[in-house]
C-alpha cells in the first residue's frame, strides 16, 4: 500500500509526534507499505508563534495538491492540525477523498497557556478539523473518553511504543560530568522545557539529591536562570537520550496535559521508575498500579518512586511493541480504492433500483 502521511512536526524538531512518525515509517516499511512523508522540509516556512523552534509551512496548499497528486496515494493520513493538515484536509474534501486523521496533543489548553483564547472554541474548531476523517486515531482510552464528552464521534485507539533495543537499562553510561558525586537520588525529567510541560511544579519540590531537566525549548533560558540548583542540560541528540536515563533514579513527569507521553516508555525501558500525576497519559501508561507512582503530590510520587524496583519499570516498558502500533495504525487507515469501489456499487445498486 502507499501511503502518505501529512505532517507540519517533523525533523529537526524532536518531540514525541515526530519520534512516533519517524517510528511508524520504519516500521510500515518493514511489513512491506511505501511511506511517503509531506512536511515542512519542502515549503518556505516562518517560525511558530512563541515557539520559534517549530517551522509552520507558508501558504502550502498548491505545494499539497501537487504532491497528492503526484503520489496518487492508496490512503492519506494527517497527522498534525496545522498548515499542511489543514491543506490536505480541504484536497481531500474537494475530491470526496477519504481520509484518516491523528490527535497527538491538546492543542486547546497548550493554546490557552499562551493566548487568552477560550477552550471551547479551539475545541469546537478541532471538532470540525476532524469530524470529516474516517477516523480519528486516538493514543489512549482516557484521551478516546474526553474527546467522546467533547462531541468528537469518530475515535479509535492507536497507541504508542519503545524501542526496548535502544532504550535498556545497559548500556553506555552517562556523560561525565551528568551525576554530581555527592547528588543522588538522582531525579529527572525530559522533554521539551515549555509552559505546558508545568515543569515548576517539579523544579518547585524539595527533593534529596539532585534535580535534572534534559531537553530545549522556549522556557529554557528563564527556568535555567531561576533554579541555578537544577541540572540544565539543554537539547540532548535523542540517540544520547538512554544514557541520560539510566544515570537517574526516579523520572518526573510534571506535564497535565499530554496525550501520552512518549518519555514515560523510553525511561521505563531503561528500568528508571516514573513519578507522576494521576492524569491522562500516566494512568494509561502506568496504571494504578504499575511501575511508577502517581499522586496528586508530586514529592509524594517522587520519594515513593525510589521504592520500585528498576526490574519492574524495565519488565512494564517489554508489554509495548512497536510493530503493533504500525499493525494498528494500518487496520485504522481507510484506503482510498476500497472507499470509491464501494461508492461504486452504491451508486449502480442505486442506478438497479431505479430501474
Amino acid at each position: 500500500m502507499k501511503i502518505v502521511i501529512v505532517t507540519d512536526a517533523a525533523p529537526p524538531q524532536v518531540n514525541g509526534v515526530v519520534i512516533t512518525l519517524t517510528t511508524l515509517g520504519r516500521e510500515l516499511g518493514s511489513l512491506g507499505h511505501a511511506v511517503h512523508f509531506v512536511t515542512p522540509a519542502s515549503f518556505r516556512t516562518m517560525p511558530c508563534p512563541t515557539y520559534p523552534e517549530i517551522r509552520l509551512a507558508l501558504f502550502p496548499g498548491a505545494g499539497v495538491r501537487r504532491a497528492l497528486d503526484t503520489l496518487k496515494p492508496d490512503a492519506i493520513h494527517i497527522a498534525t492540525e496545522g498548515p499542511l493538515g489543514i491543506a490536505a484536509r480541504r484536497y481531500c474534501v474537494r475530491h470526496k477523498l477519504p481520509f484518516t486523521t491523528s490527535y497527538h496533543t491538546r492543542f486547546p489548553e497548550y493554546l490557552r497557556a499562551r493566548v487568552p483564547l477560550p477552550i471551547s472554541v479551539t475545541y469546537a474548531w478541532l471538532r470540525r478539523f476532524h469530524g470529516r476523517a474516517e477516523r480519528v486515531m486516538v493514543p489512549t482510552a482516557s484521551i478516546q473518553q474526553e474527546l467522546q464528552e467533547r462531541g468528537f464521534n469518530n475515535t479509535v485507539i492507536w497507541p504508542r511504543g519503545v524501542d526496548v533495543e535502544k532504550f535498556r537499562p545497559e548500556g553506555p553510561g552517562a556523560p561525565a560530568d551528568a551525576v554530581p558525586v555527592d547528588g543522588r537520588p538522582v531525579f529527572a525529567y525530559v522533554g521539551r522545557v515549555a509552559v505546558e510541560k508545568n515543569l515548576r511544579a517539579f523544579l518547585d519540590l524539595e527533593l534529596p539529591g539532585s534535580k535534572w531537566v534534559i531537553g530545549g525549548g522556549p522556557q529554557f533560558e528563564e527556568l535555567s536562570h531561576a533554579y541555578p540548583a537544577t541540572h540544565f542540560s539543554g537539547a540532548v541528540a535523542h540517540a544520547a537520550l538512554p544514557a541520560y536515563y539510566r544515570a537517574a533514579d526516579v523520572f518526573v513527569f510534571p506535564s497535565r496535559t499530554d496525550t501520552f507521553g512518549l518519555v514515560l516508555l523510553e525511561a521505563l525501558a531503561c528500568g528508571v521508575p516514573v513519578a507522576a500525576y494521576p492524569v491522562p497519559g500516566p494512568l494509561d501508561v502506568i496504571g494504578v498500579e504499575g511501575p511508577g507512582v502517581l499522586d496528586h503530590d508530586l514529592r509524594a510520587a517522587a520519594i515513593g518512586a525510589l521504592r520500585i524496583s528498576r526490574e519492574a519499570a524495565r519488565s512494564h516498558a517489554l508489554k509495548f511493541s512497536w510493530k503493533h502500533v504500525a499493525q494498528v495504525f494500518l487496520g485504522n487507515l481507510a484506503p482510498i480504492g476500497v472507499a470509491q469501489a464501494a461508492g461504486a456499487r452504491l451508486r449502480a445498486n442505486g442506478i438497479q433500483q431505479a430501474l
